[in-house]
């Protein structure tokens, strides 16, 4: 008899993660790649690329989460047992690998996040998904800026004798602030340095304004992969910041276990890797609300639909 095993898959904005654990909630196989603008695309890539690592042998899928930004669109295409924000993913994820965590800080391509647990339980957080300054898309546009692999950032920062003090409170400052430190002949590593700190110090000043930092401190998203972002944190909380190395992949790893607990069992297939869904945008004229509904198709076959405010939108 095949043993359970556990789907989670966080679509984001940037990246789309995909992780199978066993009733363990150890890891089977795990996917990390860009969404490129397209979520059903790059889940489809991420079921191919989870199949091929995954021990079907001995091994059977039996509960299927999706997160992030396309949960919806990609837990239709999966007939996902369980569809929760990437707030309640990650928060159980990191709580299962970090039973005394205190406060989660996540910064990711597009957006970043912090919040706060206590005895296990997210109790309060905030988002910030207006402005790019302080996001890993404002690291590499600077570092393509500079002419510099944004992979390498973090090592070029720590060997900086001093951060250059850039004004880095918005995208377009911060730029110009970029080349006028490069024309008065700041070293590239203390600019680099500088905008690492401009990075940490943007998060504490705007996500995490107002909320209680606590140890222990838990770093991920993609940033948190940068040993120049990590020390800064350290240095403005005057406390050590945890990096898991699974960090990147909490919110597909929460889901997964959310889906475990869910106990609602049924076999999956990765057929949806190989099938072709479409959407189409209906708008609905049957109240004054104008609803734009989001129909998800397999084939001719209507799968899923949301969006609509009342029942005389409802799509079936």
């Amino acid at each position: 008899m095949k043993k359970k095993a556990y789907l989670g898959i966080d679509i984001g904005s940037i990246s789309t993660k995909g992780v199978i654990i066993d009733e363990n909630n150890q890891f089977l196989a795990e996917c990390y790649l860009w969404t490129e603008g397209n979520p059903t695309e790059a889940s489809k890539k991420v079921l191919h690329e989870l199949r091929i690592q995954f021990d079907q042998e001995h091994y059977q899928v039996v509960a299927s989460g999706t997160t992030g930004s396309a949960r919806k669109l990609v837990g239709a295409m999966l007939g996902a047992q369980v569809v929760k924000n990437e707030i309640t993913a990650h928060a159980v994820g990191t709580t299962a690998l970090h039973p005394d965590v205190r406060t989660i800080l996540e910064i990711g391509g597009q957006d970043s996040k912090i919040i706060c647990v206590e005895n296990g339980v997210a109790v309060d957080y905030a988002m910030n998904t207006l402005c790019a300054a302080g996001t890993g898309a404002f690291l590499s546009s600077q570092a393509h800026r500079l002419g510099v692999a944004v992979e390498q950032f973090g090592e070029i920062a720590l060997s900086a004798k001093k951060a250059a003090p850039v004004a880095a409170r918005c995208t377009v400052f911060a730029e110009s602030d970029l080349v006028h430190k490069l024309q008065v002949g700041y070293p590239k590593e203390e600019i680099i340095a500088g905008l690492c700190k401009a990075v940490a110090g943007n998060y504490l000043n705007n996500v995490a304004k107002g909320k209680k930092i606590l140890s222990p401190v838990v770093f991920q998203g993609g940033v948190s992969k940068n040993a120049g972002v990590v020390k800064m944190f350290e240095e403005e909380l005057r406390m050590p910041v945890i990096v898991d190395e699974k960090g990147h992949l909490m919110g597909a790893f929460g889901i997964a276990i959310l889906a475990r607990e869910s106990r609602q069992e049924e076999a999956f297939s990765f057929d949806a890797a190989d099938m072709e869904f479409k959407t189409r945008e209906v708008t609905c004229g049957k109240c004054a609300n104008h609803c734009e509904i989001i129909c998800v198709y397999r084939g001719k076959e209507l799968i899923d639909s949301w969006g609509n405010r009342c029942d005389r939108g409802a799509i079936r």
